[in-house]
């Protein structure tokens, strides 16, 4: 009965919250809203989700959004420094290929939306048999080491959290 009534608690719980975030009120109405939506819409799309992604490693989540957090503060700073003090013809654009040691979609996805996010990085393209993320990075020095980084930093969490 739970799994028809609330068949992804944790995205339920997440909807739920990003409504109360992005309404910015915490009223009853809203909250009872939130609730709504959360449970509705994972009832909607639950045909779409034949099976629920594993977490292994829950509280490696937090660890991940933390790094994750921390590098976008820290690549918003050397972007701003980038457009601010240096030539465009002096940058050092390149695309990288990201072997990849993840088979989770769900994981995958994760990996290329974290890269995105990132300023002065974006994921352009996965390879047909999903084994190599295509990254485009705005100014790099050792294209290995960003991609040892990549793999140390975020893939290696990952694989942990969903594999």
């Amino acid at each position: 009965m739970r799994k028809i009534l609330v068949p992804h608690p944790i995205l339920t719980l997440f909807i739920t919250l990003v409504w109360l975030l992005l309404a910015n009120d915490f009223s009853a109405g809203h909250v009872v809203l939130g609730l709504i939506l959360g449970i509705g819409i994972p009832q909607i799309t639950s045909v779409y989700w034949p099976e629920r992604p594993k977490i292994g490693a829950p509280l490696v989540i937090v660890e991940y959004v933390l790094v994750v957090l921390w590098d976008i503060i820290v690549s918003n700073v050397q972007v701003a420094r980038l457009v601010l003090f240096h030539r465009g013809d002096a940058l050092r654009s390149t695309f990288i290929t990201v072997p990849l040691e993840l088979t989770a979609p769900e994981a995958i996805t994760t990996l290329a939306g974290t890269i995105t996010m990132t300023p002065g990085t974006v994921s352009t393209d996965l390879s047909a048999d999903g084994r190599a993320l295509l990254v485009h990075c705005l100014d790099v020095d050792d294209p290995a080491g960003t991609v040892a980084q990549i793999k140390a930093r975020y893939e290696a969490r990952l694989k942990r959290i969903f594999e």
